[in-house]
């Protein structure tokens, strides 16, 4: 079995890469966190028509590439390295994998072909008030006609989505409601949240009128498979961020001088970095595998995607730590991108559920 990219993937991460360190440099960065949306549509727009990010892995027949997991990780490890803002994760990997694995063909068809155009863009509204990531966290209700009412936390772009596909509970169990973001009834508040570069938004809901989403009850099956392979999809972009800052820690430690010479010829500092390459390289064999295993929806999938994610978290919070001591005092600046990265460690370490809730479910998952 081989595990290395092919040539057509490395081409991909090629381009990608050469396109984001243009459109998402750090100013970028900088100029979009600020600002309420998050995101630059000129950009947002190249991006679907110009390279076909959107519709990556969108089956053929509703306007994607049809192209497999590997290929999404592949790009999502390269936006993790810039800190790309855009609501690419909420869209492509929550709403459209939710979809694409609804068994619902009439949603398919109605929803799928706007995502990969990049006129869509779409979130899952999954986390209430509970901060929880179970079946039972679920506790918005949903009426027999598909009247919803209840509250959504955390909701990634939930503010600019104008699709928001919603986890709701009715007698038949949890269920899956596609939602208009200008419905009537509907309230959306923008968080204010330590990581700038990923927006997040509070939603309220008062007699919002829903359309199912494949069968009535069956929602969890789709959201639990859709929660693993959102841990796999993060636990990429967390090794391209890790891979960025371990790179930045490594070049100071060899431009910064100190008692006459590179601060990286000094012990501690060789350990730090000697310890940052071990774990990056970790997450990334962790992170490729399940990449594979979500592109084959193998049955290693649920425990690889828990292990990834869990592990792929504190290498990227290490590293991103690492990184401002190494750096010093600078390192602590707002002028310093370290803090940037260093955000997004720990934001992207919480969200789908933190290490310890991820180990405590493989421990499940294998029987332990």
């Amino acid at each position: 079995m081989n595990f290395a990219f092919s040539e057509e993937q490395e081409e991909l991460r090629n381009v990608v890469k050469s396109f984001l360190e243009t459109k998402s440099d750090e100013a970028a960065v900088r100029e979009l966190m600020e600002t309420e949306d998050g995101y630059d549509a000129a950009v947002w727009s190249q991006m679907a028509e110009q390279m076909g990010l959107q519709g990556l892995v969108i089956p053929e027949e509703y306007g994607g590439s049809g192209y497999s997991f590997v290929e999404l990780i592949v790009v999502l490890e390269e936006m993790g390295r810039r800190l790309l803002c855009a609501p690419y994760f909420s869209t492509v990997v929550l709403a459209g994998q939710t979809l694409i694995h609804s068994g619902d063909d009439d949603a398919k068809k109605s929803y799928l072909p706007g995502i990969a155009s990049g006129e869509t863009i779409a979130t899952l509204a999954y986390t209430e008030p509970n901060g929880r990531w179970d079946e039972q966290a679920v506790t918005m209700t949903a009426t027999s006609d598909g009247k919803l009412n209840g509250e959504k936390l955390y909701v990634l772009d939930g503010h600019i989505a104008n699709l928001i596909i919603v986890a709701a509970r009715t007698d038949a169990g949890v269920s899956l409601f596609a939602v208009d973001g200008d419905a009537d009834g509907l309230t959306r508040t923008s968080l204010s949240t330590m990581d700038q570069t990923r927006k997040q938004a509070r939603l309220e809901f008062n007699d919002v009128a829903g359309e199912l989403i494949g069968t009535d009850g069956g929602g969890w099956d789709v959201l639990s498979q859709v929660l693993d392979l959102a841990a796999v999809a993060l636990a990429a972009e967390q090794v391209g961020g890790a891979q960025e800052v371990l790179e930045s820690a490594v070049q100071y430690a060899k431009d910064r001088v100190q008692f006459g010479r590179p601060i990286g010829s000094f012990q501690a500092i060789k350990h730090k970095c000697a310890d940052m390459l071990l774990e990056v390289e970790s997450a990334k064999s962790a992170a490729y595998y399940a990449g594979w295993c979500a592109a084959e929806l193998n049955d290693e999938l649920p425990s690889v995607a828990s292990l990834a994610k869990a592990y792929c978290s504190e290498a990227y919070f290490h590293a991103a730590a690492e990184n401002i001591q190494i750096h010093g005092g600078i390192g602590f600046t707002w002028e310093h991108p370290a803090h940037l990265y260093f955000k997004r460690a720990k934001s992207s370490e919480l969200l789908f559920g933190d290490p310890t809730y991820h180990r405590e479910l493989l421990a499940q998952r294998i029987g332990i």
